[in-house]
């Protein structure tokens, strides 16, 4: 018997994890997705191109959980609600239409990194591995027993566009080996142990801003975790904001660094970023308002 789902879908991994739901005969009764926000940088695949690819029912509402998507849900008669980098939480009436269960797929090894930009987060904090996890949806977030989840490795010079990249393949093969057991009502439901985790809240741009006086690995972890095309770490030079886009650690002895104040410094004809612990961060590409700014533009920028 064809099991029927509702899928509430965005970004990437929405756009993967739907896929899998078709190719493994999964009817979508309804798509529900959101518009594209024209302030934001849409770096990614979409939802509702795929969903009018395979002329599936699509819905874009503009409130979290109007009654009308309620009413719409309900009429699909799901079997299933999924979840797949959906921005909004889902009312507990609404998850109570899926007879088998609603379940979301989440961008970290839960009870590790609930809330918002989880990768974004793991990078910050400096982890090593983070992933994807399978788990029911309840009224609190990401706090749902645990179906299945798949790890992978945050490497030291990983930005997070590579390490999302990494989380996407780590939801869609979760999603890929768990679903014939969850379409069977024999997948197993794993404690979700919140104490052994934290929650993580929303990040802005202006938390891009770079503080020289943290250590050195603090910084880098900063810049990688919101390279473009998040907004990306920065820094302001007489009111022009300049975005850290490319750096690595730099090899340099913190002794060479110890006398120069923190900030960025040209040193050897290098541009490297000068941390609060004596050291330094090469910096590779400074971006402003969108355009590299070459060495010699940034000592011209500093000299004026």
């Amino acid at each position: 018997m064809t099991l029927r789902a509702v899928v509430f879908a965005y970004h990437q991994v929405g756009v993967r994890c739907l896929q899998v739901l078709l190719a493994r005969g999964v009817e979508v009764a309804l798509v529900v997705t959101h518009h594209d926000n024209p302030a934001e940088n849409i770096w990614f695949d979409s939802v509702a191109a795929l969903a009018a690819e395979h002329r599936l029912p699509t819905l874009m509402p503009t409130e979290a959980n109007p009654s009308e998507l309620n009413t719409a849900v309900r009429a699909a008669n799901p079997d299933f609600i999924f979840s797949f980098y959906y921005r909004h939480m889902l009312s507990p009436e609404l998850l109570a239409l899926a007879r088998h269960g609603a379940f979301n797929m989440h961008g970290s090894l839960l009870p590790k990194y609930r809330g918002r930009v989880p990768v974004n987060w793991a990078i910050l904090q400096g982890e090593t591995e983070t992933g994807a996890t399978l788990h029911e949806m309840t009224a609190k977030p990401d706090a749902g027993a645990i179906v299945a989840q798949t790890a992978v490795p945050i490497l030291p010079d990983d930005t997070a566009t590579q390490v999302f990249d990494k989380v996407t393949v780590a939801a869609e093969q979760t999603l890929w080996n768990s679903l014939p057991a969850l379409l069977a009502g024999t997948a197993p439901r794993l404690p979700n142990i919140l104490a052994n985790g934290s929650y993580f809240g929303g990040r802005k741009p202006e938390d891009g801003c770079i503080n020289w006086r943290q250590p050195a690995l603090a910084v880098y972890n900063l810049i990688r975790a919101v390279t473009p095309p998040y907004p990306g770490a920065f820094t302001e030079i007489k009111g022009k904001r300049l975005v850290i886009a490319r750096a690595r650690l730099a090899p340099t002895e913190p002794l060479i660094c110890a006398n120069l104040p923190p900030g960025l410094q040209i040193v050897d004809n290098t541009l490297l970023g000068i941390c609060g612990d004596g050291r330094a961060i090469a910096i590779h590409e400074l971006q402003h308002e969108g355009c590299l700014i070459s060495l010699a533009e940034f000592a011209e920028l500093t000299n004026t």
